[in-house]
């Protein structure tokens, strides 16, 4: 008994005395040095992307295809595209953390930015610029050379907030001394650019106001549009529709898909995604960029809007 009293005694006091080995140690870690997290080897959250309406809902599909799957490719996890019917449903989403980023309108990031500091990530350069216009086009045999001549005409709003289909447009209106509502006989909103190009275009509307960039977009891809629209003005150069997120996202996956954007031009895979929606390149923008949006939409007075 003593003998046993013993053994046990010298292996609790070589256990407790003895120091366990130590794990190899791997390497130097450069805190400083961004690297993409690992994913999780379970089912993984898809990142959330919304596009705000400025074409119809199938031609967002078609247009952003291929960039999504870039991003899912490159981030290593699924891409989801949100689409609301209007630019403000949008701008809700991206408030409520409920997607990871959006490709808004000028005027939509501006409400954003006002109520809940709606974050620029990027901005799309086309032609060399980081701007667009308000185009105002009628039907081709229109004898209307400005919108003095569109008095109670039909006119197609894209959207409610919509900088270049309806901030400008009314813009225009109030600078004759009235209001669209008196000026123009009907109204009516088609929610995306593409979708008020063809009401010009199949003389539902006698006038409309578009994102240049979709327009020029529009007439490249179906030439037969120039023989049933035209342009009779066209707006000062405004800040470009940017891509946006929530200013609580995380950071780190900011930065990753910041970086994504800015480096799709350098190879094959993202020029081909950067083509099918007319953009050359992303780059990095800033809120000054949008001064003269403020400046106009302090000019006008737009119901329904704050």
């Amino acid at each position: 008994m003593k003998k046993v009293f013993v053994t046990l005694l010298f292996l609790l006091l070589t256990a407790c005395g003895t120091v366990a080995p130590q794990p190899p140690i791997a390497g130097y870690v450069d805190l400083s040095t961004r690297q993409p997290l690992p994913r999780p080897t379970g089912e993984v959250t898809p990142l959330r992307v919304a596009v705000a309406s400025v074409v119809s809902p199938q031609g967002t599909v078609e247009s952003y295809s291929s960039l999504l799957d870039y991003l899912s490719t490159h981030l290593n996890r699924p891409v989801e595209l949100v689409q609301r019917r209007t630019y403000a449903e949008v701008n809700d989403l991206v408030e409520r953390g409920e997607v990871d980023l959006a490709f808004v309108c000028t005027s939509a990031y501006i409400a954003g930015h006002d109520k809940f500091k709606m974050e620029l990530l990027a901005a799309p350069q086309v032609n060399g610029e980081t701007v667009y216009h308000s185009n105002l086009i009628v039907p081709a045999e229109s004898q209307a050379q400005s919108m003095a001549d569109l008095k109670g005409k039909v006119f197609a709003f894209t959207d409610p907030m919509s900088l270049s289909g309806r901030m400008y447009p009314t813009y225009l209106v109030q600078q004759l001394g009235t209001t669209p509502e008196k000026f123009f006989g009907r109204t009516f909103y088609t929610y995306s650019h593409d979708e008020a190009i063809y009401a010009v275009a199949n003389k539902l509307a006698d006038g409309a106001a578009v994102d240049s960039m979709v327009y020029q977009f529009a007439l490249a891809r179906d030439p037969g549009l120039k023989d049933k629209i035209r342009m009779i003005e066209q707006s000062p150069a405004f800040g470009i529709p940017p891509v946006v997120v929530n200013p609580n996202l995380r950071p780190q996956l900011k930065a990753e898909v910041r970086d994504l954007l800015f480096g799709m031009s350098q190879n094959a895979e993202g020029l081909k995604a950067l083509q099918a929606i007319g953009v050359e390149t992303f780059v990095q923008i800033d809120n000054t960029a949008y001064e003269s949006v403020r400046s106009l939409l302090g000019e006008i007075t737009v119901p329904g809007l704050p």
